[in-house]
């Protein structure tokens, strides 16, 4: 199997350096920025979604209106809406998209989103109700006559859609979290589990977490994606340079300042996995960094592979001899790191995935 890449996209051109995020729309990059994607040779884009963020499903519609192949990793909330309404939505989706190209992404999130009715605080709670969720969803996917669903979050008669999903037997699911009740719930419903970008020692902890997990509920493990930013130069000295001129700058962005809302709010396992890395030293095994993560409260895919596009690619790579299937990069400078990723770093991992394989 190829070693799958999965680029980002936003509403408009934007990073921690660029910087306070703001809603407004530029159609014209998203258009750019998804065909630099597809040209790269990305075989996918996340679509974030958040409290206040543009809709992702309808960023999605756009963007493959204006592709012909690049798929798109849709980020969703499980319990914001009915499932049956996010299964029918997304089943559509499949179809008008072209060529089944979506995957739904479960965010379940750290704590409760009362700007958008969510009141459920319990860490736990909500990854309960993310699978009772994702069972909902899964059978208005693949049912051929109604049901009824009796749970704790979610009770529902006769639930059935004619409309199915293009790909078979349902849309694929991806799942991201780092703690023990995440492992469980994904081994059940995703093909795909999401990690950030730790030292190898923090993923290869977590991949023998989730197999375990697997293990007991008697499935197959997911393939696992790892998260992180890519920081290239021609040399080493001019990628390290580049690094810190990118440190400054995020440094430099009010919205990540001391004090902040943004660097107030509650963290996750995940966030306190990359804050306890980095409280270990800045840089660890062959060429991940940490102080980007630091500067923005590790927030989500906030760690950073420096070097040379050679150095960098290696780096990919040990993430690959423990087991990582796909990695989703995105750079500080969207379009032309989107460009540099497919000359420099795409086409070389998976050739060297490639030769290992038949070695």
């Amino acid at each position: 199997m190829s070693i799958e890449f999965v680029g980002m996209i936003f509403p408009r051109q934007w990073s921690e350096t660029r910087g306070v995020r703001s809603p407004d729309f530029d159609l014209e990059f998203i258009r750019h920025h998804a065909r630099a994607h597809e040209h790269a040779g990305f075989d996918r884009v996340l679509i974030a979604s958040g409290p206040g963020s543009a809709d992702s499903l309808q960023i999605a519609a756009y963007a493959a209106a204006h592709t012909e192949r690049l798929g798109f990793m849709i980020a969703h909330r499980p319990g914001l809406i009915a499932p049956t309404v996010a299964a029918r939505a997304f089943a559509t989706l499949d179809h008008t998209t072209g060529g089944g190209r979506i995957r739904l992404h479960a965010i379940t999130g750290i704590t409760a989103e009362p700007q958008e009715g969510d009141f459920l605080l319990d860490k736990t709670e909500r990854y309960q109700r993310t699978d009772e969720y994702l069972e909902i969803v899964r059978r208005t996917w693949t049912a051929e006559e109604p049901f009824d669903f009796e749970g704790k979050y979610f009770n529902i008669k006769g639930a059935f859609s004619p409309v199915k999903p293009l790909q078979q037997p349902h849309i694929p699911i991806s799942f991201g979290g780092s703690s023990d009740i995440a492992y469980q719930i994904a081994v059940k419903h995703a093909d795909l589990y999401a990690l950030w970008g730790e030292p190898l020692s923090g993923v290869a902890e977590q991949i023998a977490k989730l197999k375990a997990a697997a293990s007991a509920a008697g499935v197959q493990a997911p393939r696992v994606s790892l998260s992180v930013r890519l920081i290239l130069g021609a040399t080493e000295e001019l990628a390290w340079q580049r690094a810190e001129q990118i440190l400054a700058q995020i440094k430099a962005n009010p919205q990540f300042a001391a004090g902040s809302p943004w660097q107030k709010r509650i963290k996750g396992t995940g966030s306190e996995r990359l804050l306890a890395a980095a409280a270990l030293g800045d840089r660890h095994d062959r060429a991940l960094w940490m102080p980007t993560a630091t500067a923005v409260g590790a927030y989500g895919d906030t760690t950073a592979l420096v070097g040379t596009p050679e150095t960098v690619a290696q780096a990919l790579l040990d993430y690959v001899d423990l087991g990582v299937t796909t990695f989703l990069n995105r750079g500080y400078d969207p379009l032309y790191d989107t460009v540099d990723y497919g000359r420099w770093i795409i086409p070389a991992v998976r050739e060297a995935a490639r030769r290992r394989k038949v070695a």
